[in-house]
């Protein structure tokens, strides 16, 4: 597939508008009313000239951006030209961008058509997609794919990377305890070696509070730039409800890196990868601790196997495809008898694409190719408007031919997709 610029449905609307000849851009002069918009660089022309076209806002004025209204009227004085139009809208201001789009082309079609285009896609091409949210232990062999995923190509683990060990949760966190937690070591529900760390949270204990802290021996992670490790909570939480922290000061009393742990599912173990933020300054830890950012009431939360890796130091041994299947009904990856035991305890790499997502707002960015979308939105529009042979004048449907041609050599162009599995 060709490289993206990143093109926005806003701006593929106005490509495809300017590609059939049917808008004017511009910008207002001078401000507006809620159903007027003033313009001194449209061409002059007589009274209601501009009638029955439709003004599209596409920059300035924020909640008038991507709307729509029609041209009621147009008057003309001292070299300004007055639009009138509904339906009426946010008050309009100078420098309020907009186009000017000519009747029979109206912008919500052509926007209909650019996400058809993605459609008529979706079959042939996939937006890829890489997901290192799995981690074996040695004893799984079902797993919840994760969301984002449509169909997988590869399963990969992790035979090797750079780290060091932060905390391996094998001692009690006895640094700093909130007067509402009670800190523990759990021999039974853990991840990695013999033990993980256990808080009971009080329905007492507030946002923000720090819910307890370890020293440990000064570590220099400057060289590292993820922390890896496992978070389990008896209620569910979103993304950043729970921090870890890590400190070169006791008791994490001024963090030098604050980590968000991604949203858990209620009593299932998660394992957390989060970029450090600075590494740089990393360089004489002597502290890690917990945060309660968000008040989700009473809970468990249990945490093991903090480490720091260097993620580029990481290889990759891909399982053969004969050793795993998707059990599509319940959107499961399984592995075959004796493949968990072998992977071991390693991080899994899924590799494979989604579907491709419509545009559903004015800055929604294409995952698909440009150049096939405006070619396809292009030819459709014209032949939707060019009538029949004798209704014809402007040879729209010549001209579709043209584009829709484009849009097929585009789409011959997607890359293949071959040995892939679906996943529902």
């Amino acid at each position: 597939m060709a490289v993206l610029q990143g093109r926005t449905l806003n701006q593929l609307t106005t490509i495809v508008g300017h590609l059939l000849g049917a808008i004017y851009a511009s910008a207002a002069s001078a401000q507006g009313s809620t159903t007027t918009i003033k313009d001194n660089t449209l061409p002059l022309g007589g009274t209601d000239d501009q009638k029955g076209k439709r003004v599209r806002f596409v920059s300035g004025t924020s909640g008038n951006i991507g709307l729509v209204s029609q041209v009621t009227g147009s008057v003309v004085a001292a070299s300004v030209t007055t639009l009138t139009f509904a339906p009426a809208r946010t008050q309009t201001e100078s420098a309020d961008g907009y186009e000017l789009w000519d009747e029979w082309c109206h912008p919500a079609r052509v926007q209909q058509f650019i996400n058809q285009a993605i459609i008529e896609a979706t079959p042939l091409t996939f937006d890829p997609v890489e997901s290192l949210a799995l981690h074996g232990d040695g004893n799984t062999a079902r797993f919840d794919i994760p969301s984002g995923l449509s169909f997988l190509k590869e399963i990969a683990y992790r035979q090797s990377v750079s780290s060091v060990v932060i905390h391996n949760c094998e001692a009690v966190w006895d640094e700093l305890v909130d007067a509402d937690v009670t800190a523990s070591l759990d021999d039974e529900d853990k991840m990695q070696g013999s033990n993980s760390q256990k808080l009971v949270v009080a329905a007492a204990v507030a946002a923000a509070d720090i819910l307890a802290t370890d020293s440990m021996t000064s570590l220099d992670i400057s060289g590292y730039d993820y922390v890896e490790f496992w978070a389990k909570c008896t209620v569910a939480t979103a993304a950043g409800d729970l921090q870890l922290l890590l400190d070169n000061t006791a008791s994490c009393a001024s963090p030098l890196e604050t980590l968000s742990l991604p949203a858990l599912t209620a009593d299932t173990w998660t394992y957390c990868r989060v970029a450090l933020a600075n590494p740089e300054l990393d360089t004489a830890l002597i502290s890690v601790g917990l945060k309660y950012t968000v008040d989700i009431g009473a809970c468990t939360i249990w945490l093991d196997g903090i480490k720091a890796v260097k993620n580029s130091s990481a290889s990759w041994v891909a399982l053969n495809r004969r050793l795993w299947k998707i059990d599509q009904e319940a959107r499961d990856l399984v592995l075959n008898a004796g493949v968990p035991a072998h992977i071991g305890y390693a991080l899994l790499k899924l590799s494979g694409g989604d579907k491709l997502a419509l545009l559903t707002a004015e800055t929604t960015v294409t995952e698909l190719d440009e150049g096939y979308i405006t070619a396809f939105a292009t030819g459709h529009m014209l032949l939707a408007s060019s009538g029949g042979p004798s209704t014809d004048p402007d040879t729209r449907r010549q001209a579709a031919q043209l584009w829709l041609g484009k849009a097929e050599a585009a789409k011959r162009s997607f890359p293949a997709w071959v040995n892939i599995r679906p996943v529902d």
